[in-house]
């Protein structure tokens, strides 16, 4: 029997964007969070930097608008981005009022004001933070308030399968599409179990893991994005997939990040004899956007034949690096090096993704009662490269905007749908689960490799030919033995990869993230247009779709 849940609302995902949301939803919904550890984690637990929004006098919504439209290439929905930018501060006060830790500084009249650092591609100071652990203070404090409030509850070790909609299920016309809820694997006992609802919110994250090397220890593997695809949401700009120019180099910690602000702060990149390189690449030096960083690092290494560049602020003083860095300064230490004294071995790898599931400013999808928050929509926001530290901001603005539009619509009553339980009877536990691993394994090394930092035609034909070859393989695999959460998330970055991959060979141009050695980069006179897929609809009852045909439009 299969076991199953009620809430008003639904929100898979318990980062910066489900916990947000869940606080703001909470005295007016029962709220269920699906989380896939044991307990928080994910993105913004490791996120360094912090928050990009306008809180000084010296400072303007003009010039933070200018400097993330400038980031995004020319793909930037610039209504999307006023939107975002002016919502910023109340969301900072939100925050401040909920008792986060931001770093501050004292004033000559003994009051303290927020301290703020500059961030490549920002004009400005205005990146808010606590010392460099910025998302563990956001995700604490937005999590100690959660799990005291009573409507809200936790389903940790919790993974969703896929959304339920009302098309899947046959209980409507085509066109008439509502999601009702998610099918759930509890990793505990194995089991799939049934979450009903009224609105549910995808705010699972990013798909970097889809990458060899990641700055995201865990999650990041696309579910979201995947699930909202396979429920027939469009997607949009998943070609853009923003590389972190400086994850410390070693061999025990690949994932862990050199935060951008280091380089805010005077960090300067050099090559292994001490020269700085990156005034060769770009007037603004080591603050230039990401893409541009990135690239520049990626380009130095292969001309060189160097596995990692350095990145140096030993000439600031000791005490200012340790108060500012502390975090970074101590993973450092453990791991052999002093960065008061000596500089850091870097490279770029997987960070962020730019698209995601396409919605609307209160982040509604395609499917009725389906919201999508976070680094898993496509909200406009970042165009073809994110802004440093603005990724925070969409999350703590969409989960308010979203908050705002669901709670209108509680007011109106609704009635259950009956749910079709989720079928275990045919299917076997498995005797070959090294085919997920190595499955696994092939997929991130091939798309590091051809649809990476630098691509090309040939390298996207060639990862296409293998994702389908893994695709066939892994819904066979998916149709005859008992899922576990590995499959589900490879079964996941398979179709994401998949949609990486068409809009990138959809666009022929090099623009942003998105960098072609076969086409040229793109320049103002160039049309900028999103890249929108478009599923086939799902087709009803049916629990297990195949991977779709995707209908491009420009």
């Amino acid at each position: 029997m299969t076991t199953s849940h009620y809430h008003d609302v639904l929100i898979i995902g318990g980062g910066a964007a489900g916990l947000s949301l869940a606080l703001r939803l909470a005295d007016h919904a029962s709220v269920a969070i699906i989380m896939k550890a044991p307990e928080r984690n994910g993105s913004t637990y490791y996120a360094q930097g912090g928050i990009s929004s306008v809180v000084t006098t010296q400072d303007s919504f003009k010039s933070h608008i200018a400097d993330t439209l400038q980031a995004g290439a020319g793909l930037c929905d610039p209504e999307t981005v006023k939107f975002t930018i002016k919502h910023g501060p109340e969301n900072i006060h939100w925050l401040e009022q909920l008792g986060v830790p931001f770093s501050k500084e004292s004033l000559n009249s003994g009051k303290r004001k927020l301290h703020l650092t500059r961030e490549g591609g920002h004009s400005q100071r205005r990146v808010i933070h606590a010392a460099d652990a910025t998302g563990k203070a956001l995700s604490d404090t937005l999590y100690n308030h959660a799990r005291h409030h009573r409507s809200i509850h936790f389903f940790p070790n919790h993974m969703a399968v896929d959304l339920i909609t009302t098309a899947k299920q046959g209980l409507n016309a085509v066109g008439d599409n509502q999601c009702i809820g998610a099918y759930v694997l509890n990793k505990k006992n194995g089991h799939v179990e049934t979450f009903q609802a009224r609105d549910v919110v995808l705010a699972t994250g990013g798909a970097s893991k889809v990458y060899l090397y990641t700055s995201n220890p865990d999650g990041s593997t696309g579910d979201g994005i995947a699930m909202a695809w396979r429920a027939g949401c469009r997607v949009s700009n998943m070609e853009f997939n923003q590389f972190h120019p400086t994850c410390l180099y070693h061999p025990e910690a690949y994932s862990f990040l050199i935060s951008e602000a280091l380089r805010g702060e005077g960090g300067h990149l050099l090559l292994a004899d001490g020269s700085r390189f990156m005034q060769r690449f770009d007037e603004r030096g080591e603050l230039a956007p990401r893409d541009i960083v990135a690239r520049a690092i990626d380009h130095e290494m292969k001309r060189l034949g160097v596995a990692c560049v350095y990145l140096d602020i030993s000439h600031r003083p000791a005490a200012f690096i340790i108060s500012h860095f502390p975090t970074i300064y101590a993973r450092c230490l453990e791991l052999g090096f002093d960065i008061t004294k000596e500089p850091i071995p870097v490279v770029p790898a997987a960070h962020y993704t730019c698209g995601g599931v396409v919605t609307n400013l209160q982040g509604q999808t395609d499917i009725n009662g389906l919201y999508t928050i976070g680094e898993a929509s496509h909200t406009g926001l970042h165009g073809a490269n994110r802004l440093a530290s603005n990724s925070l901001l969409e999350c703590l603005v969409f989960a308010e905007s979203a908050s705002l539009d669901i709670i209108e619509k509680l007011k109106t009553p609704t009635r259950k749908s009956k749910i079709v339980p989720w079928d275990e009877s045919r299917v076997t536990d498995s005797d070959e689960e090294v085919v997920v691993s190595h499955n696994w394994d092939e997929l991130r090394r091939f798309m590091w490799d051809y649809v990476g930092i630098v691509r090309t035609n040939k390298r996207l034909e060639r990862a296409m030919r293998r994702i389908q070859l893994l695709q066939h393989e892994i819904n066979e695999y998916y149709s005859n033995f008992r899922i576990n959460g590995d499959l589900i998330e490879l079964r996941n970055l398979a179709l994401v990869a998949e949609l990486i991959v068409r809009c990138a060979m959809e666009r022929k141009e090099s623009r942003g993230l998105h960098f072609s050695l076969d086409y040229a980069p793109a320049d103002e006179n160039s049309i900028a247009k999103n890249t929108v897929l478009t599923p086939q609809s799902p087709s009803p009852e049916n629990q297990n779709p195949s991977i779709s045909t995707i209908k491009t439009t420009r």
